[in-house]
């Protein structure tokens, strides 16, 4: 059939990925640039989002760099008045940029919760609140939020950070049904345990990286390359009837029986 020539194809899309400029986020845009999209990549540390946007170009890809912090709705406007302003328009955006501050729950800060929670969960929801007029206007999209297993299961020394996860699952459920008859599609990938910045203390820790090794079926932890393939499926028209649903690409941790 001809059409499925063009079927994965981002050519002529515009895409905002926050925290595009290292780790799972870094992977995303390459995939996404790859797949013939424009990418915005926004970042708090600008010379990395530079550095990120510089290699890409180099490779004759279009991406480019925006520096806000999420966390604050000034950012969130001045990333907004940008969009408008510098490409007219936004099809595909992805709720990537997240953080995470561990500790037992009897030691857990106020300050610790607060701000994961703004950065995980509450700034996935402002930027769509901000940028999904636009979206609509360009005839629809995509949203794609990225969560994490603790969506799904628990694990101990980190409460802000399942709560921010689990909550941005269901929120996308949520979002997926108000945003439906604007032609808006929002969906969230789920990894598993990951080789980043973020997961570089349990990568170093023998022990306890082949105790998280074991928890899979395909027996390796993943890297940002292994989320192209989705990503790109739920930024394009492949995933047209695909809405309100959380796919873990988490080399079948979470399906992994005894």
């Amino acid at each position: 059939m001809p059409y499925l020539d063009n079927l994965f194809s981002l050519s002529g899309k515009v895409a905002i990925v926050t925290g595009g400029n290292r780790g799972l986020g870094k992977g995303i845009s390459k995939a996404l640039l790859g797949a013939g999209a424009t990418v915005v990549i926004v970042g708090t540390n600008i010379e990395r989002t530079k550095a990120a946007v510089t290699e890409f170009n180099a490779r004759e890809l279009d991406a480019h760099s925006f520096q806000c912090d999420i966390a604050d709705s000034k950012g969130i406007t001045a990333l907004t008045n940008y969009a408008h302003k510098s490409h007219g328009r936004l099809d595909i955006l992805v709720n990537n940029a997240g953080i995470t501050q561990g500790a037992p729950v009897t030691e857990y800060t106020d300050e610790a919760w607060d701000l994961t929670l703004k950065v995980d969960l509450h700034a996935p929801f402002a930027l769509t609140r901000a940028l999904s007029p636009l979206m609509e206007a360009c005839g629809g999209g995509s949203i794609i939020n990225i969560t994490s297993l603790s969506a799904e299961r628990g694990f101990a020394g980190n409460p802000a950070y399942a709560a921010a996860k689990g909550g941005l699952r269901q929120l996308t459920k949520a979002l997926a049904d108000e945003l439906a008859p604007k032609g808006i599609r929002v969906n969230s990938i789920g990894p598993g345990y990951m080789r980043t910045d973020m997961t570089s203390q349990s990568w170093e820790n023998p022990e306890r990286r082949a105790k998280l090794t074991e928890k899979t079926m395909l027996g390796r932890w993943g890297i940002p390359d292994d989320l192209a393939g989705v990503t790109i499926l739920l930024a394009s028209d492949a995933s047209s009837y695909i809405t309100g649903q959380q796919i873990y690409v988490d080399g079948g941790w979470l399906a992994k029986g005894m």
